[in-house]
This record gives C-alpha cells, structure tokens and sequence, in this order.
C-alpha cells in the first residue's frame, strides 16, 4: 500500500510488514500436477501446439527488452510475488527465494504448492539479496521479477543467466496492479489464456462475497495500520480501492485530508479513524508505535463512535492477511477475499 511498508512487504511475519471461494477455486483454472523439477504443463487453456507458436516473444523492459524464444519449462524467480505468480500459472519454479525463513508458508500459497504436487519449493537464502549464482545453477528458461524493488540493480546481473521478465518503467515497481504484473509474466510464459483465467475466478470469488453480503454496500470504512514511528491512515483518497471497495465499501470524507506522502495520524487526532467501520492491523506486533491494548484503552479511541458499537477489527497479521491485503497477488487475491469477508461482515454487525 504505502511506502512506509513497501520494504517488508514480501516476506513472512518475522520479517513483513509485516472469500466465498478458497484459494483451490483459483488453482483450478491452473493445471494437473507437475514434477518437482519445475515446468509448466500443457493442460488448460491454449493448447501446447499453440502456445508454441505464439513464440519468440519480445517483451520491452526499463533496461532494454527481454527476449523469450521458446516456450519456458523452467522458471526461476526473484521475489515471493513472482512465485506466487508461478504458482498462480500452474509453474513450480525451480528455484525461489526463501520468503518464509525456514517459517510457515503461508495458507494460500501452501494451498497452490500441494495442489500442485511440489512438496517443498527448493529456495535460496535472499537475506543479502538475489543469490545470483544459486539462480544459475538451475539454468533457468526464465526470471520472473515483476514484483520486486531490487531489479534496478538485479537485472544486470540476471540477464547474462537467462531471459529477465520485468516491468516497463521503474515506477511500475509500485504502481501495477497484479493483474498487470500477471499479464505481463504469462505472456512471456505462453500462458495468456490461463492468466486470464486467474484473472476471472478473482473476479467471481469477490463478486460472489459482494453479493453475499449486500449490508457491506455503501458502508464507508477507514483503514489504517500502526507502524514503528505513526498509525498510519492506509485509506486516503487517491489509495488503490482494493479489495474493500469491491466488496461494496467506500471510503470515509476524511480520507481526501490524506494522501501517500501525508497520512499519519496522531493520538490527539484518532476521530480522523471514524467511520461506520474501522479496520486496523499491527503487523509490526512490539515494534510498533503502540500496541492493540494500549490503543483500545486510549479514552479518545474508546470514545469513536465506530468503537462504541463494536464495528472495529482487528486485521491479523500472524497469518499474513494483513500483509497480503497490502500488497495481493494473483495467488493471494481470493484468499484475502475468503478470510477477510467474515471479520467485515462482524464489524458491521458490531460483533
């Protein structure tokens, strides 16, 4: 979301900033089983003949233009977003970084993992970086890295290994959507009918959710995440939507007083939090400005009438979904949908 989170915004609890369908429905427009070794298969979407055909791909890039001249069957890549692309497609990559640190995988991406067959993702330490010389020694067909903040200083040393498949501008590293950045990654992979695919079951399982409680419709929301140094109003103004807003939510006036670069709010100030709901998440636990109880026993915060009719939640971190509602990908996007829906539907509740 913003920028204050964007570093830490892959990785897993100990290091992040941290759905009326499951995660499987998204899966199924993915594909049969594949070998550990990595590989996309032929099922679904165009047929492999096709896809074929459609190959060399030339895609352009911030540092030049990526070639692809065949049909990739191993995929290496940069970033936990870039997994969870591969994932998404139905590729088990044939090395990734290690976002979790030895942790729990989160649930989504457990789900995608056992769906198809890889038993464990063979990773690279990423505490220093890209391991450059690991990526290598799988002799990859490809590198994904459309979702990484690195590659300006990657892609030099990637290109030389195989075919680096980025963004377009430099910006893009925080202003796609995945959407976009799932687009871009199954062109160069011959899976285009299988994005959109993803694309589409995303699409349903939120509009099933949004159907399936018509009480979210209107209600305005603020949301808004305590980091180390502020609590940070999350949705202002010109903020991407996401996923409250297509569940039927709107956000609050006060949210045009805010903006990307402008958007703390101080504990004399916490009425700016009002709404007929209030989401707030803690991702960074004792690091940060104050902890749940010591906000909850704030007489300003207890005061609101948002908290007053208990139509505040808390969004959890320790599973990930407040990182993943931060920064979703084609893997994570229908999850958020599936364990978000029913803490919404209590806070409007006021349960």
């Amino acid at each position: 979301m913003n920028r204050l989170a964007r570093p830490l915004a892959r990785r897993s609890t100990a290091r992040t900033l941290i759905a009326a369908v499951a995660c499987a429905t998204l899966l199924a427009g993915c594909g049969g089983k594949d070998d550990k070794a990595g590989g996309e298969k032929p099922s679904g979407g165009a047929s492999t003949g096709a896809a074929e055909a459609a190959f060399p791909v030339t895609l352009p890039n911030a540092w030049g233009k990526t070639q692809v001249e065949k049909k990739p069957l191993k995929v290496a890549t940069v970033s936990d977003g870039d997994t969870d692309i591969a994932l998404a497609l139905g590729i088990v990559p044939v090395i990734t970084p290690d976002a979790e640190d030895g942790g729990p995988v989160p649930e989504y991406k457990q789900r995608a993992i056992t769906k198809l067959g890889a038993g464990k993702l063979k990773t690279y330490d990423d505490t220093d970086g890209t391991d450059y010389e690991a990526i290598a020694a799988e002799a990859p067909d490809v590198i994904l890295g459309m979702n990484t903040w690195s590659m300006d200083t990657d892609y030099a040393k990637l290109s030389p290994i195989a075919p680096v498949v980025t963004f377009t501008d430099k910006a893009h590293s925080d202003t796609l959507t995945w959407q976009e950045r799932l687009k871009t990654a199954a062109k160069a992979l011959g899976l285009t009918a299988e994005a959109e695919k993803v694309i589409a079951a995303n699409e349903k399982a939120t509009a099933d959710a949004a159907a399936a409680h018509p009480e979210f419709k209107g209600k305005t929301y603020t949301y808004a995440v305590v980091h180390p140094e502020q609590i940070t109003f999350m949705s202002y103004a010109d903020q991407d939507p996401g996923v409250f807003e297509q569940l039927g939510f709107k956000k609050t006036d006060k949210a045009k007083n805010y903006k990307a670069d402008k958007n703390a709010v101080s504990l004399e100030n916490l009425d700016e939090l009002e709404a007929d709901v209030l989401l707030m998440t803690y991702p960074f636990g004792d690091n940060g400005l104050l902890s749940a109880k010591e906000l909850e026993s704030n007489k300003l915060f207890q005061s609101l009438k948002v908290v007053k009719g208990k139509h505040y939640a808390v969004i959890p971190s320790e599973n990930t979904l407040s990182s993943a509602v931060a920064y979703p990908d084609a893997l994570s996007a229908p999850w958020i949908v599936e364990k978000l829906t029913p803490i919404l539907a209590g806070a409007v509740a006021g349960k």
